[in-house]
């Protein structure tokens, strides 16, 4: 006691040395700086107005403005979603906490919004079908059935770190759901689950010396597996791209895809260590494209060996232009993935090579169907009901003329879809939100007579199951989810994702910054991104045991009710969409 009333007083007596000349240097470094700045702000520099008039005062502005977007969320009322606490709801799901709510949410839900109707006789959850299966592409050679009613949307390798691709693949696999590759192709890291077998001839592969693999085990045992495997692999890869090559702890190799290898050393059947995999092509065509930038056929095929199906990149929610990938995120791997050199901006053509007209559009879909006899669709954005008629007609006259050359099914992004990188005038203006959307496709697939030979993903700010259940009600037969995802995988929003500005994702989930993705924990994020998933699907049962619903299938637009702002009501949604929909 005696010790601790000593130790206070001479730290009220501030009889520290070595604390007293630090504190005094800082404050004298502190004013020299501050003169400086002073001098330079009101007498040098004449870029900046208000630095003139009010120097050294004035830079708090940019300190502030700097600190705006990432403390935002934590001190300012939840603006993009409806409520704080559906952004918690998908960071408690992934960590596996508790997500019920006490009292009442912590922000009043919007007035004006699709809600469910209940039912006089409730059911009990387990009384409602575990089956969420959705079988894509019926009448292919290979039809594609998913075990989940969710998936990850497009998120390229590239726009996210390789460890969060791996992290997203393991995911996928462990909560079996689909996971979309994005326009950036089926890289290195979606084979991440798969087990490396020498039998696999499609692999390209360097393998160290007795000595190299005897470094390795020395340094794994004396400081960690991590530093070991780095060490090894400057000992034996020797090429620009060193990360897209995957490591095989037992065979001490490291590994990835000959895309040269002959075909017939690649898989017939997807193996069943991969996650179900949707491929996407966008209008860069990477991935399937030859050396000089052409679609490339058997490229095509032996990525379809390892995918279920594709998906044709028209548009994106938040991006009607081709992809963007500042030249931060183009490292060598993502050059080496995509075909384009290294470190430059890469900016995806606007429009897709094989869609002057939706005719050509549906042709060359017709033609990947040959070439893979696996399910193809389309992804699109909806800003007219007379936009979308066209799709709907033409597929009816490709099907009555015995046709295959037409979207098994439609993917449409929302209006207010996100994106890593987009212009921020067509994050704002461009698309219809999905429900509008999405009861377009719905119904004018109908009026035509062909709804059941297309299938409806739904895509554009799904965070929690009741999300989901407005937009399968609204006729998707499925969800694709991105950013919810993302913040299972540790995203903490803070708008960073585009490399701009010199600053980089801070938790290396959506950067190419090496330092940055040290740090990311990719089995830790996978299992959270699984048991997201799972609390998904256990919400979507709880929500229609409530509605009296013992089937996903049973669910249709009757089950769902409108409330407008003034409080009108809409028990028939048809009347609501009617209205709001004017020509």
């Amino acid at each position: 006691m005696e010790a601790l009333v000593h130790f206070t007083h001479e730290i009220g007596e501030m009889h520290f040395p070595i604390f007293m000349f630090l504190f005094k240097a800082f404050f004298v470094l502190f004013i020299i700086a501050s003169v400086v700045l002073f001098i330079y702000d009101k007498y040098i520099q004449r870029e900046n107005q208000l630095l003139i008039n009010y120097p050294l005062i004035g830079r708090m502005r940019y300190l502030f403005y700097a600190l705006r977007d990432p403390m935002r969320q934590y001190f300012g009322d939840e603006k993009f979603y409806e409520s704080f606490d559906k952004v918690k709801w998908v960071y408690d799901s992934a960590e596996r906490k508790s997500a019920y709510a006490s009292f009442s949410p912590g922000q009043p839900q919007r007035s004006a919004r699709l809600g469910l109707k209940n039912a006089n006789c409730v059911l009990n959850i387990e009384n409602v079908s575990d089956d969420f299966s959705v079988t894509f592409g019926e009448n292919c050679a290979y039809p594609f059935k998913t075990r989940s009613i969710f998936g990850r949307s497009a998120m390229s390798d590239g726009a996210i770190s390789p460890e969060g691709t791996r992290s997203f693949t393991k995911g996928a696999y462990l909560g079996k759901f689909p996971i979309n590759t994005g326009e950036g192709s089926l890289t290195s890291n979606f084979f991440y689950t798969h087990k490396y077998t020498r039998e696999c001839k499609f692999f390209e592969i360097y393998e160290g010396t007795f000595f190299a693999k005897n470094v390795y085990k020395i340094i794994k045992l004396l400081l960690n597996e991590a530093i070991a495997r780095k060490v090894y692999k400057h000992m034996v890869v020797y090429c620009a791209a060193q990360d897209s090559y995957l490591f095989d702890r037992s065979e001490l190799v490291f590994y990835r895809v000959n895309w040269d290898a002959p075909m017939a050393t690649f898989p017939s059947q997807v193996p069943d260590d991969m996650p179900d995999i949707i491929f996407q092509i966008g209008s860069g065509l990477y991935g399937v494209r030859d050396k000089e930038g052409n679609f490339c056929e058997e490229r095509y095929q032996k990525t379809m060996c390892f995918c279920k199906m594709t998906e044709v990149k028209m548009a994106q929610g938040a991006k009607q232009t081709g992809g963007k990938l500042l030249a931060t995120k183009v490292s060598e791997e993502i050059a080496y993935y995509r075909g384009v050199e290294a470190h430059k901006d890469l900016f995806s053509p606007n429009q897709f090579p094989f869609a002057h007209t939706i005719e050509e559009l549906f042709d060359f879909m017709g033609r990947l169907k040959v070439l893979s006899e696996k399910p193809v669709g389309v992804k699109i954005v909806i800003s007219s009901q007379e936009n979308f008629t066209q799709y709907a007609n033409l597929i009816k006259e490709r099907l009555h003329a015995g046709s295959n050359a037409y979207p098994d099914f439609i993917t449409i992004d929302g209006g207010d879809g996100g994106s890593g990188t987009a212009p921020l005038e067509m994050m704002m203006s461009v698309g219809m939100t999905i429900t509008k959307a999405l009861y377009i496709a719905d119904s004018e697939l109908k009026r035509v007579g062909v709804r059941e030979n297309v299938k409806l993903i739904a895509s554009e700010k799904v965070l929690t199951p009741d999300d989901a259940v407005v937009l399968f009600g609204l006729g998707a037969d499925y969800v694709a989810i991105a950013r919810a995802f993302m913040m299972s995988a540790g995203c903490i929003r803070a708008r960073e994702c585009s490399g701009a500005h010199g600053r980089a994702c801070p938790v290396g989930l959506a950067t190419q910054d090496k330092k940055k993705r040290a740090s990311f924990l990719v089995e830790k994020k996978a299992r959270n991104i699984a048991s997201y998933h799972e609390q998904l699907l256990s919400g979507v049962r709880a929500l229609l045991a409530v509605m009296g619903i013992n089937h996903i299938s049973k669910l249709s637009k009757e089950n769902l009710i409108f409330r407008d702002y003034s409080g009108k009501t809409y028990m028939n949604v048809d009347t609501y969409f009617e209205e709001s929909l004017i020509n």
